[in-house]
């Protein structure tokens, strides 16, 4: 079906923004085919007219840290965009959470540049819903240049939903930094409807308008596939940047052969796993096929339009969690049967009821702040974020930390919305 101009909840330029410009070589893994549906569907419209006047929040993350965020502009000239050749590379923002010291309050880290949100209230002719000035004040949790924690820690590569800003898994992400994790948060240039870069660039979904102008069903998905295919790399090149295995050049173009993150101390490359939203959710199966660094993944309610290959993931965990509606066994997404029998270590397939596509991040916890919600979907959205935060975090816990996770073992009394499916 066709690509559908849907809603997100765009975000984020920090306080800081650090630029840091990396040439690598090409990687030696090739990346596979990848990643997960587009998203469709959004901010849900309320009776008309703007939103009730409340201040817009993330809710506060449940671990025992407070959450830092940096922000790195990385360039990877060793490609070519896949959707402007004539760009000078493939570009990146990366918001890298990281779990920090209570004792240091820092700067609140912003949600999204205004005209971020506006982009994305004009693509879903929401404008009179809600200023996009009260949407980019979104209050985070998240603090700019706080002083981090000790030790050393795993690192979870995350990407959004195509079209969707990275800000949209800015939940799960602050709650995984509290827990302990480093998360590497990935835009991917000209697949979104608005991400601003450094020098008061801020590129738009070019890629949307390609896929829209698709003949016919089978180019789209091809198109997608090769979406996919562009984040997996995406996602290498970013573990290799922010770890230190490819030396970031500085402007001028000489190496300094320094890690593009100046707390890359704090990862434990050992530990690396991947979480992404719709087509990022299959991004997430598509880094681990091609990067055996990657070793452990979650797919939130994406479709596989890069399949998982046929020999599996080499025995790595795998979660898949999605709407019961759309991702049920027998539903019309044919590619979660597909692949869950290729899925050959450790693995969940779990369903939400109520849910739809966007459940899953940030759109809904805000819509429900703004008293709107989507009949479709009438889960609030606050328990939506309840579960993915439990279910991914227990999950991550599990596969890079080694811990029991009782959660995963079957049906909870917690959360009755959940259903283990096992076809």
């Amino acid at each position: 079906m066709p690509i559908r101009r849907a809603a997100v909840l765009a975000f984020v330029l920090p306080a800081v923004t650090v630029t840091v410009t990396v040439t690598a070589p090409p990687s030696s893994a090739a990346a596979v085919p990848a990643v997960s549906g587009p998203a469709r569907g959004g901010l849900p419209h309320g009776p008309g007219g703007s939103a009730a006047a409340v201040d817009l929040r993330l809710p506060a993350p449940t671990g025992p840290y407070a959450v830092g965020r940096d922000v790195l502009h990385l360039l990877d000239t060793s490609r070519r965009d896949p959707w402007v050749p004539s760009a000078r590379g493939r570009e990146l923002m990366v918001s890298m959470y990281y779990p920090a010291r209570r004792t240091d309050g820092g700067t609140p880290a912003p949600y999204l540049t205004v005209e971020e949100a506006r982009l994305l209230l004009k693509s879903q002719g929401q404008e009179e819903l809600l200023e996009p000035e009260r949407l980019a004040a979104t209050r985070t949790n998240a603090r700019a240049g706080a002083r981090a924690a000790g030790g050393r820690h795993p690192l979870v590569l995350a990407s959004p939903g195509f079209s969707l800003n990275r800000a949209t898994l800015s939940v799960l992400s602050e709650e995984l930094a509290s827990r302990g994790y480093v998360v590497a948060l990935v835009d991917h240039a000209y697949e979104s409807f608005g991400t601003t870069f450094p020098g008061g660039r801020t590129l738009t979904c070019v890629a949307c308008d390609v896929i829209e102008a698709a003949p016919a069903q089978d180019e789209e998905r091809k198109l997608l596939a090769k979406a996919a295919t562009g984040r997996a790399a995406d996602l290498s090149f970013v573990l290799d940047a922010v770890a230190g295995r490819r030396a970031p050049a500085s402007d001028d173009g000489a190496s300094d052969r320094r890690p593009a993150w100046k707390r890359w101390k704090m990862i434990d490359t050992r530990r690396v796993g991947a979480v992404g939203h719709s087509l990022g959710g299959n991004a997430a199966a598509s880094v681990m096929a091609a990067d055996r660094r990657v070793r452990a993944g979650v797919n939130l309610d994406g479709t596989f339009f890069a399949p998982v290959p046929p020999a599996g993931l080499g025995g790595r965990p795998f979660m898949m969690i999605g709407t019961a509606a759309g991702h049920s066994p027998g539903s019309t997404d044919t590619s979660w049967p597909r692949d869950w029998a290729r899925l050959d270590g450790w693995k969940r397939w779990l369903t939400v009821r109520d849910t739809g596509h966007f459940s899953f991040i940030d759109i809904p916890v805000l819509g429900e702040q703004l008293g709107v919600t989507d009949p479709q979907a009438p889960l609030p959205g606050g328990r939506s974020a309840d579960i993915t935060r439990a279910y991914v975090g227990a999950f991550f816990d599990r596969s890079l930390r080694g811990k029991d996770a009782p959660l995963l073992a079957g049906p909870s009394t917690a959360y009755p919305e959940v259903t283990f499916q096992n076809p």
